[in-house]
């Protein structure tokens, strides 16, 4: 079975024999595949009227376990934005009622970002929905495919987390 991205570096292996195109067979998949997967997550996070730095910060938060609380220095290592941008997306949550500030009892100048019970709500539904489609676009692969792309995946991305 025949794809675009094999047709793609036909091509490219017909105008430039001389370069060496296989990365473009796992890469341009990988790049269109990420393209798809967007799409999906985009639909679901609309579906439940979130936007996806919304779920970004919400995730964050639910995965600390109750009381689902972080600072907000941990909201940043977490999400990988500057402390300017985190204070908006707090704003933003709170006026949206999905989150609320409680002072840090460790720290009078602190503070702690919490889940509100309306937070917690939106981003259980959409992690629900969101594990259902993407458990949809992986299945045309084995268990054990699966696995081994996993393992695949997490040998190239090392490199960039580090």
């Amino acid at each position: 079975m025949e794809d675009e991205v094999d047709r793609l570096v036909e091509a490219w292996q017909a105008e430039r024999p001389d370069l060496d195109v296989r990365p473009l067979q796992v890469l341009s998949r990988v790049s269109r595949l990420a393209r798809h997967l967007d799409r999906a997550r985009r639909a679901v996070f609309a579906a439940h009227e979130v936007e996806s730095w919304e779920f970004d910060v919400l995730t964050a938060l639910r995965r600390a376990g109750a009381p689902y609380q972080l600072s907000p220095g941990q909201l940043l290592r977490a999400t990988l934005v500057t402390s300017g941008t985190m204070t908006n997306r707090i704003d933003r949550l709170a006026a949206a009622g999905l989150v609320e500030r409680h002072p840090d009892p460790q720290d009078k100048r602190g503070v702690q970002v919490r889940l509100t019970e309306a937070g917690l709500t939106r981003v259980d539904a959409a992690f629900a929905d969101l594990l259902a489609r993407e458990q949809a676009i992986l299945e045309g692969l084995s268990p054990g495919q699966r696995e081994t792309l996993a393992v695949l995946l997490r040998t190239l991305l090392i490199p960039f987390d580090a």
